[in-house]
C-alpha cells in the first residue's frame, strides 16, 4: 500500500512539473501565438531578409516574413494580447504541424475546402479572391479568354491544392505535374517548361509585378469553383476555443482595411518573390 501511495504521489508530481514546463500546456496559456506559413506565396506570404516594412523574424531563422498573412496575423495577436512567432512551414506540413501542436494556427492563404475541414478547423473568411492563370508575357496565351483557350497547354498547379484539381477543366489540356510551391512554377513558367499555372488573382499580380515576364490572364468563362475554394481563413486545431477569439478579432477588420492590407502587400514584395 505504501510503495503504491509513494508511486501516485511521484507520478503526480512529474505530471505538474511537466505542464509547468508545458509539456501538457493548455491552449491558451502560453504568451506566444505560433501561426505556420510557406513565406512563399506572395502576396500572401514571403521570405526577406530584414524587418523592412514590417517584416516578422522567422523562428529559428535570420530571415523573416512579409506579407498579407504576416499582418492579418500581427493584428490577431495584438487581439489575443501575445506575441506573434512565425513558424516557416512547407505547404504540406503546416496541416500536421496544427495537428500535432507545433503551431496555433495556419495563416497561409489557405482555403477552407471540406477535406481540410474534416481535420481541421476554420475561422470566418478573412479575404475572397477568384482563380486566374499565370503565363508567360509576350507568348501564345496572353490572350485567352476562356479555358477553352488552354487546349493543348502545359498547365500545373500547387500539389495538394484544388488550383491543381481544377486544371482538368481545361479541355485537351496537357495536365503537367504538381509543383511543391510558388517559386518553383515561377521558375518553370519563365523557362518554358510550362506554359501556365493555376493561381488566385493576388499572386498573379504579385508575380507580374516583381517579373515583367509574366502575365496574368483573367476570364470571361473560367474555373467552376465553390465560394469555399477561393475564399481565406485562418486554420485552428479542432475545437481550439481560438476560433471565435479570432472570428471576433477579424470582425473589427474593415473590408476596406483588408483590400488596403492586400494593395500595400504586392507593392511591398521582394523583387525575388
Amino acid at each position: 500500500m505504501k510503495r503504491g501511495l509513494v508511486k501516485l504521489v511521484l507520478a503526480t508530481i512529474a505530471a505538474i512539473t511537466l505542464v509547468g514546463c508545458g509539456g501538457t500546456k493548455n491552449e491558451g496559456e502560453s504568451g506566444t501565438f505560433k501561426i505556420g506559413l510557406e513565406a512563399g506565396y506572395a502576396p500572401y506570404n514571403w521570405t526577406q531578409l530584414t524587418d523592412v516594412n514590417g517584416g516578422v523574424k522567422i523562428s529559428g531563422s535570420s530571415e523573416y516574413a512579409g506579407g498579407y498573412d504576416v499582418e492579418i496575423a500581427k493584428r490577431i495577436a495584438d487581439g489575443l494580447g501575445k506575441e506573434l512567432v512565425v513558424v516557416k512551414t512547407e505547404w504540406d506540413g503546416l496541416v500536421p504541424a496544427l495537428v500535432s501542436g507545433k503551431i496555433d494556427a495556419i495563416i497561409a492563404g489557405m482555403s477552407p475546402t471540406a477535406e481540410r475541414q474534416e481535420t481541421i478547423d476554420f475561422t470566418d473568411i478573412y479575404y475572397q479572391s477568384n482563380l486566374v492563370m499565370l503565363v508567360k508575357n509576350g507568348g501564345k496565351y496572353i490572350n485567352a479568354k476562356t479555358l477553352a483557350d488552354f487546349s493543348g497547354a502545359k498547365i500545373t498547379g500547387q500539389l495538394n491544392t484544388f488550383h491543381y484539381t481544377v486544371i482538368d477543366q481545361i479541355p485537351n489540356v496537357s495536365k503537367q505535374p504538381a509543383m511543391d510551391n510558388f517559386p518553383a512554377m515561377r521558375v518553370a513558367l519563365e523557362s518554358g517548361v510550362i506554359d501556365g499555372y493555376v493561381t488566385e488573382r493576388p499572386e498573379a499580380i504579385s508575380a507580374q509585378s516583381a517579373n515583367n515576364n509574366f502575365k496574368m490572364v483573367e476570364f470571361t468563362d473560367g474555373f467552376i469553383t465553390s465560394p469555399e475554394d477561393t475564399a481565406i481563413a485562418v486554420g485552428v486545431a479542432k475545437g481550439s476555443p481560438l476560433k471565435d477569439k479570432i472570428n471576433e478579432i477579424l470582425r473589427a477588420i474593415s473590408q476596406e482595411e483588408r483590400l488596403e492590407i492586400m494593395d500595400k502587400a504586392i507593392k511591398n514584395q521582394p523583387a525575388a518573390q
